[in-house]
């Protein structure tokens, strides 16, 4: 099962994993008209579903729909759906104009970037008890990180990054408690990923590339979604329970870039 599946890395997550005819993909999308791509995959294995995370009676359907079709399992939950104010994410806590709109901001990501993936961890999670492999993967940021904020300096975009430290805390939570039945629960980061389907304005690239060359000297800018999944899927896979509740990067490590 993967969540936020219509576009970006939730898509490209879909359409690797789908290309593995043994594989049984379910895309969770907010709303099926809008998710052209997926349709245009014409996958017999990819079943789309549609669910917000915030709709908890939503996630429970699309869990009986998926125990349906498994026979009652699920080996893998990729939590991908997440919220941020793209048109306010430059802002710093204390920069708003408009107090009722940064309490906006910090209630909205995390409703969705928290308590949303903790309604879906537990509407799935009777299935991922019943399945052989037992891995829940949580994409996480960056910019969740304490030191490497210190680091950069980076005080912008601060509602989704304390909604991210929080989602690192329920990961190990869940880690903590299901350990003992064999979960593999991670906070994975999947670099800095382009998903805007063509290529950054040049301000854009030469922005992220001044900021992140600090913690990353030979950074060259945003990859594509297609190298991001490639890099996940391996960690995913190699990741056993011993290290189960970590929060690490594409690369298996704190390099987050």
């Amino acid at each position: 099962v993967i969540t936020g599946a219509s576009r970006g890395i939730g898509f490209e997550f879909t359409r690797q994993l789908s290309a593995d005819s043994k594989n049984v993909v379910f895309a969770l999308v907010r709303n099926k008209s809008t998710s052209k791509q997926l349709y245009e995959l014409k996958k017999e294995n990819i079943h789309i579903l549609e669910a917000d995370i915030t709709d908890k009676k939503a996630l429970i359907d699309a869990a009986q729909a998926v125990s349906k079709i498994t026979n009652g399992t699920l080996d893998f939950l990729i939590n991908n759906a997440a919220w941020t104010n793209d048109q306010r994410q430059n802002l710093t806590l204390d920069a708003y104009e408009d107090q009722d709109l940064l309490e906006e901001d910090l209630i909205k990501s995390f409703t969705i970037n928290v308590v949303g993936v903790v309604h879906t961890i537990n509407a799935f999670l009777p299935l991922l008890h019943k399945g052989e492999v037992k891995k829940v993967i949580t994409l996480s940021s960056g910019a969740a990180d304490v030191e490497a904020t210190l680091q950069l300096g980076f005080a912008a975009n601060a509602a989704y990054s304390i909604s991210k430290a929080a989602l690192n805390m329920a990961v190990a939570k869940y880690a903590t408690q299901y350990k003992k039945d064999g979960f593999v629960f991670l906070a994975l980061v999947p670099g800095m990923v382009n998903t805007s389907g063509g290529p950054l304005p040049e301000e854009v690239n030469k922005a992220q590339i001044a900021l992140l060359s600090k913690i990353k000297p030979d950074f060259e800018g945003a990859i594509t979604p297609e190298e991001s999944v490639k890099l996940q899927l391996e960690v995913i896979n190699k990741w056993t329970v011993v290290d189960t509740g970590a929060f690490v990067s594409l690369h298996g490590n704190k390099e987050w870039l």
